[in-house]
């Protein structure tokens, strides 16, 4: 298991597009969505993945090049910083023919118990293991 970056791929379908011909900007926060779960499923183990679940306490998307209909996008993200409560994801989204980038967003977890909803501690193995500052991007 590795905190580096996790990529996974998505396709903009007729259904994503709005009535300005490019994504709606809810997809790319869809799309930032399955990659944290996709990532969160990837790195956890059994054991965690059923004693810890997450909730969102913020996004944050730069919308920086449209994404177009039948455009391949890959969605690459990574845990920033992380504490005991909160979890800094960052994921870029690009066009995957060209590798420009589309959208940037910053999202802020917070990891919770799966049966009570109630915030659930993360110990400093877990944290270290997941997180990888040194990757976050300088904000515009």
């Amino acid at each position: 298991m590795s905190g580096l970056p996790h990529e996974m791929a998505a396709l903009a379908t007729s259904s994503d597009i709005d009535e300005l011909g490019h994504v709606n900007n809810l997809v790319y926060l869809r799309w930032v969505q399955d990659a944290a779960v996709s990532h969160w499923r990837a790195l956890a183990t059994e054991g965690e993945a059923a004693t810890i679940a997450w909730v969102v306490l913020r996004h944050e998307i730069d919308y920086v090049h449209a994404a177009l209909p039948g455009d391949r996008i890959t969605l690459r993200t990574w845990v920033g910083t992380a504490t005991k409560a909160t979890f800094e994801r960052h994921t870029e989204i690009l066009r995957a023919g060209d590798q420009r980038v589309l959208a940037r967003a910053r999202t802020l977890w917070c990891p919770v118990d799966p049966k009570t909803g109630r915030l659930k501690r993360i110990d400093a193995d877990l944290r270290a293991r997941v997180s990888v500052p040194d990757l976050t991007p300088a904000r515009p």
